[in-house]
């Protein structure tokens, strides 16, 4: 099987007035990617639903999981929304995992969504807080340098010195205007901030207020949340020990693992889609032969088990081999087929491999080797053109 990719035709020109025009964004959020879905679901949407709530909680299960092949149907008809709708999934994981997720934020607990990196906790937060409240943009992105103002509030200065402390000199952190208006605030690598820094939201969880001292006295200085206001905040299992988080901070939240994706197939699926978005927001149609993804997948689900599908033992690296990095790959490839054709894409794949083995450790370096030497060699030894063709390329990772 060959798996060269055919010259692609050259696209016309550009015209003066669309270089001119405005340039498209690479992503949308996950409320605008998907508004037609979130209003599809809204308008029958007439059961119970927590105070705040844009969608109930089973239909916030249904837009994040899919709705099974099944394509759902309006009791009545809306104007400018279709009579039927398949939803498709968008998480690549447990439903009971996203339910209880949903009954966590429907209870306005703290949810801790924890894993290895590249396994979609952000993606799924994004997918939550835009279902729930209709927005996935108050977020806070913890780093060693977030200061506690990312929690709370800080000032514009220049009013500040106008006219001392005011409601209209005050600036709203992502979190209080989150409680301001019943939304959904998310923080980002949580575990990526100062102790003391992540402790500011210890008292926002628990009091449901924020207490503004500059200004007391007033009627705003205590700033109530309003209904349907809670926190979604990821962390990684690798970066457990970077910022400990306080017991007081975790009894706040509820703790939920999102483990790699355990199907193969659906793993592989789920790469072919993202890949192959990313190569046509880079202008170009997704060329890398299916043949190849599987071999791309089976190399970083072996490298990332530590065991190959047929049992054979394999050298774990220390990087995370993660679905987001095997998208990353199989983007690269795509690219690389559309704008660089003429050689086959698989022979690109061991120097792909090898910089994401590389990243963290140089004595990963040995690991993919002793990787060839394995299951790569066992396979081509049994047969497999595809990986003969890979055993035939072990000289390009020296």
């Amino acid at each position: 099987m060959t798996t060269t990719t055919p010259a692609p035709v050259p696209a016309p020109a550009p015209s003066r007035e669309a270089a001119d025009a405005p340039a498209a964004r690479q992503t949308l959020p996950a409320e605008e990617r998907h508004a037609g879905e979130l209003a599809f679901l809204a308008a029958p949407d007439d059961g119970p639903r927590p105070p705040g709530w844009r969608l109930t909680p089973r239909a916030v299960v249904t837009f994040i999981c899919g709705s099974g092949g099944e394509a759902l149907r309006l009791p009545r008809p809306h104007d400018g929304l279709p009579e039927r709708l398949e939803i498709p999934a968008k998480f690549v994981g447990e439903r009971a995992l996203v339910e209880r997720c949903v009954v966590t934020l429907a209870g306005e607990r703290g949810l801790l969504l924890v894993g290895e990196p590249g396994t979609a906790k952000s993606m799924l937060s994004e997918l939550l807080a835009a279902a729930v409240c209709g927005t996935s943009a108050l977020t806070v992105q913890g780093t060693a340098g977030t200061t506690e103002d990312a929690f709370r509030y800080g000032w514009n200065y220049a009013l500040l010195l106008a006219q001392g402390p005011s409601p209209a000199a005050l600036v709203d952190s992502p979190v209080l205007t989150a409680m301001r208006g019943g939304r959904v605030a998310r923080v980002e690598e949580i575990t990526r901030c100062l102790p003391e820094v992540q402790d500011a939201l210890v008292s926002i969880l628990s009091d449901r207020r924020l207490s503004v001292p500059e200004l007391a006295g007033t009627d705003d200085a205590q700033v109530p949340a309003a209904s349907g206001f809670t926190v979604i905040a990821t962390a990684n299992l690798r970066d457990r020990g970077v910022s400990e988080m306080s017991a007081a901070l975790k009894r706040r939240f509820n703790f939920e693992t999102v483990h790699p994706i355990a199907d193969a197939d659906a793993e592989t699926a789920l790469v072919r889609g993202q890949a192959g978005a990313a190569v046509r927001r880079a202008g170009a149609a997704f060329g890398v032969d299916d043949a190849v993804l599987d071999v791309l997948v089976t190399v970083f689900r072996d490298l990332r088990s530590g065991r190959s599908a047929e049992g054979w033992d394999v050298e774990k690296p220390g990087t995370v081999m993660s679905t987001a990095e095997a998208v990353q790959v199989a983007a690269s490839l795509g690219v690389a087929a559309a704008y660089l054709p003429g050689g086959d894409v698989l022979d690109l794949l061991p120097g792909h491999l090898l910089g994401v083995v590389r990243k963290d450790d140089a004595s990963d370096h040995a690991r993919l080797l002793g990787y060839w030497d394995g299951p790569v060699r066992r396979r081509a030894e049994d047969g497999s053109a595809l990986w003969r063709r890979l055993w035939d390329l072990r000289e390009s990772l020296r």
